[in-house]
């Protein structure tokens, strides 16, 4: 009877112990939110060509108790355009802190981008008859595509793979990101020189 007593404390304590490291883990994401409150950062994107400014656009952010906003400010076309984009915020699915997405304001569809349409960003879905570039493409080209794309992409794939933050290793083993990348950068150098030319007379 004492063992089973002493048992059935022992898990009692165990069950203690996992609510109160829950318990720990949501108050730590939620003072890690609290943290990120009551700031308001800006700056500017500019253009330019041949060192002449050519278009600009200010951005600034401002999260509080009360709302969480993305404030835009541009002018295109010779239209001046400010408005507000809101910003939400959900757990992330890999169970610590939160991740942040657009809510936009013309359709109030929660996005991590913004496409720029009829002079506004806004979710894609705003633009109904947009598409992806590969529905624009020929059957015959997305056949070429399928065989020679790694290396149409060679240029793209050398840039990530040299970009200041790509990880190629992780604990000592290569990356599962970095031994994709890296076949298809092989698989790009196999063809000729003399194939790839042959490509553009069929």
């Amino acid at each position: 009877m004492v063992q089973l007593l002493l048992q059935e404390q022992q898990l009692l304590n165990i069950v203690v112990i996992l609510v109160l490291k829950k318990h720990t883990r949501q108050e730590k994401d939620k003072r890690k939110l609290t943290k990120q409150l009551n700031t308001f950062k800006s700056g500017t994107i500019t253009w330019s060509r041949n060192g002449i400014e050519t278009s600009n656009i200010s951005i600034a952010t401002k999260i509080d108790g009360t709302e969480s906003v993305l404030i835009l400010s541009y002018n295109c076309n010779g239209k001046s355009y400010k408005y507000e984009v809101p910003l939400v915020s959900l757990p992330s699915n890999l169970g610590k802190s939160f991740v942040w997405y657009f809510l936009c304001p013309f359709t109030n569809k929660r996005c991590r981008k913004l496409h720029f349409i009829n002079q506004k960003f806004m979710h894609r879905s705003a633009l109904p008859s947009g598409m992806y570039e590969k529905q624009t493409q020929t059957k015959k080209w997305r056949q070429l595509e399928r065989v020679y794309g790694c290396h149409f992409d060679l240029d793209r794939h050398y840039e990530e793979l040299y970009s200041k933050h790509f990880r190629r290793h992780y604990n000592g083993k290569p990356t599962k990101k970095y031994l994709k990348l890296m076949e298809k950068i092989n698989r790009a150098k196999g063809f000729s020189v003399e194939e790839i030319e042959n490509l553009f007379f069929l």
